[in-house]
């Protein structure tokens, strides 16, 4: 049926809406972040990199930076991996229970927040891993294998168990097998799911709030802090930089999809 042009017009504008109303408050903070004055409104009155200047350079803002990465980091590698291997056994595998055991790796990304941030800090507390670096790690790792797991999962819907079968008919060993065949194969997914990752790491707050000592401040949780103590522009040249580096990494997997969309084509 030919779709008439009304109902196309209407579609592409009930779009443009929809997208800026997503995207004009993060709009806003990027023009509010070159401000020259403390004073935060819109227009601004001139045009200054002061407040990144000062994002740049204070230490409390550059620890909060380096651990962000460093947590972020971390969490990505650890999760992939996991969520990867666990990804790869739940498709290939053949076991009863295996729809209770996704149900349960997912759980995390439905339960509440504060309910996972307040049992951790309880059980870490019991093994001393509260206030520690590789606590806080462990702790946005668990938030982020499901992600892993279920980005992994859709590419695997369209893998073709036979190479498998043939793989293991010219000798191959299981491990060889799944680095030498799947994982090729299914890599957008496993980027994909490591730009969540990283992503769901950095933006992470309540976890980072329950669980970072003084020494372990991230950027959400130091602009928790410069809300509640001194509020500057400095924040939003922070969300600024932050927005920028997850836009970043959205386009190169992105990118890496579309380029291994065209090498399977015929």
């Amino acid at each position: 049926m030919r779709e008439h042009p009304l109902a196309r017009v209407l579609l592409r504008g009930a779009t443009g809406l929809v997208l800026a109303f997503l995207v004009a408050p993060m709009l806003a903070v990027v023009v509010l972040s070159f401000s020259p004055t403390e004073l935060m409104v819109l227009p601004p009155r001139g045009f200054s990199l002061r407040w990144y200047e000062d994002f740049l350079t204070a230490g409390r803002w550059v620890l909060a930076t380096r651990n962000s990465f460093v947590v972020a980091i971390a969490t990505t590698l650890l999760a992939t991996l996991l969520g990867t291997a666990a990804a790869i056994g739940l498709q290939l595998g053949r076991f009863r229970g295996k729809a209770l055991l996704v149900t349960l790796l997912t759980l995390p990304m439905v339960t509440p927040y504060i309910v996972t941030a307040a049992s951790m800090y309880f059980a870490y507390a019991l093994v001393g891993l509260t206030g520690s670096l590789p606590g806080l790690v462990l702790g946005h790792t668990v938030v982020a294998v499901p992600f892993v797991v279920m980005a992994v999962l859709a590419t695997l819907q369209t893998f073709d168990a036979n190479l498998l079968r043939a793989a293991a008919s010219l000798g191959a060993p299981p491990t060889a097998a799944i680095l030498r065949v799947v994982v090729p194969n299914i890599w957008p997914g496993i980027a994909a799911g490591a730009v969540f990752a990283f992503a769901t790491s950095l933006d992470e707050f309540v976890i980072t709030l329950f669980l970072a000592g003084p020494g372990q401040f991230t950027l959400p949780r130091q602009m928790y802090a410069s809300v509640r103590e001194f509020l500057t522009p400095t924040i939003l040249a922070a969300a600024t930089l932050l927005f920028l580096c997850s836009l970043v990494f959205l386009l190169a997997s992105e990118s890496l999809r579309l380029r291994s969309a065209r090498k399977t084509l015929p």
